[in-house]
């Protein structure tokens, strides 16, 4: 029965409550990224229901790349009418051969449009089959740590904090909100072209696993879970030794030496990390770190990177940033 304690309605809304109660004060303006599919629906309405005062808005981005998306924007408009809260659309372009791949490229686009949204927080509608998903494609891409912690329930873009309430959720506890309140969302026909990795993986790998291990999508987001705790220590571990070997901005060739290869790779992955810059692949890093641990005082190893690159110059590890005259 509709508004009993084990319904998915009021389930949901104990579980969002709690998880905004933790993070968010009475003053923090709350935006709501909403594609129109199914999932960001649920969450505006979520929102809507739990504003409590807070200043709530939502973002759509129109990524231009379906013949729908005029349609997509439309609905998000009349969708945002019927809540009474604010919509702010961002028109972007996406460069398909740029390199990146479509799909990380309309990622690259909409982020960069989540930090015109002017709220303190955006909430995004991620759940966990959407995590268990994240861990398997970067488990095949073959990522370390950090890669298989998955998306953070909470993380900084820039001065915005990006938030995911839904993040412990399963897809099915938001399938039966939906239904029970007769919402309405709009389908992405791109979501089913199994071309692309994470679709392959979201239609073709986790039911089939569904099937044989009925927890697995928990379980699978449970261990990122783990992997995030693990790479948090990891990132401590990192920050002791940086401060304990760090002159300035640089690392004395001596200090590092003290350093296992893996501590060591431990603490250039952390300090490129906080410059903001790409981190290698493991290999190349693996490479840099020997080149490191053997090279002779009259050498100077470097790796190049596109934001710039790691040098030893007068016995100091250094990292210049692109346009930076050596």
């Amino acid at each position: 029965m509709a508004g009993s304690k084990s319904s998915p309605s009021s389930r949901l809304l104990s579980q969002v409550r709690g998880f905004l109660a933790a993070r968010l004060g009475p003053a923090d303006r709350v935006c709501v990224g909403l594609s129109g599919g199914r999932d960001s629906v649920v969450l505006l309405h979520l929102l809507a229901r739990l504003a409590c005062g807070r200043q709530l808005s939502a973002l759509h981005v129109h990524h231009g790349l379906s013949p729908h998306a005029g349609a997509w924007t439309a609905f998000c408009r009349e969708l945002c009418a019927s809540l009474d809260v604010p919509l702010q659309v961002e028109y972007v372009t996406v460069e398909a051969d740029g390199g990146l791949g479509l799909e990380a490229a309309a990622r690259a686009e909409r982020y960069a449009a989540f930090s015109s949204c002017g709220a303190d927080c955006l909430l995004l509608a991620h759940h966990q089959d959407d995590q268990a998903e994240t861990l398997l494609f970067n488990l095949v891409r073959g990522t370390g740590v950090t890669g298989a912690a998955g998306m953070p329930a909470e993380r900084r873009l820039g001065a915005l904090r990006l938030l995911r309430p839904l993040l412990g959720v399963p897809r099915s506890d938001i399938v039966a909100y939906a239904r029970e309140s007769g919402l309405a969302w709009i389908d992405d026909e791109s979501n089913d072209d199994t071309g692309f990795s994470r679709n392959f993986l979201r239609h073709e790998i986790l039911p089939r696993l569904g099937e044989r291990f009925p927890a697995a999508s928990a379980c699978l987001a449970g261990a990122a879970a783990h992997f995030a705790e693990a790479d948090g220590l990891l990132a401590e571990l990192a920050e002791a030794d940086w401060q304990a070997r760090a002159v300035g901005d640089e690392l004395p060739m001596k200090s590092l030496r003290d350093l296992s290869p893996a501590r060591l790779k431990n603490v250039l992955r952390h300090r490129l990390r906080c410059l903001g810059w790409r981190v290698p692949a493991a290999r190349r890093l693996e490479e840099f770190v020997r080149q490191l641990l053997e090279a002779a005082p009259d050498t100077h190893p470097a790796l190049h990177l596109p934001d710039g690159e790691m040098r030893v110059l007068r016995r100091r590890l250094c990292w210049i940033g692109q346009g930076i005259p050596l």
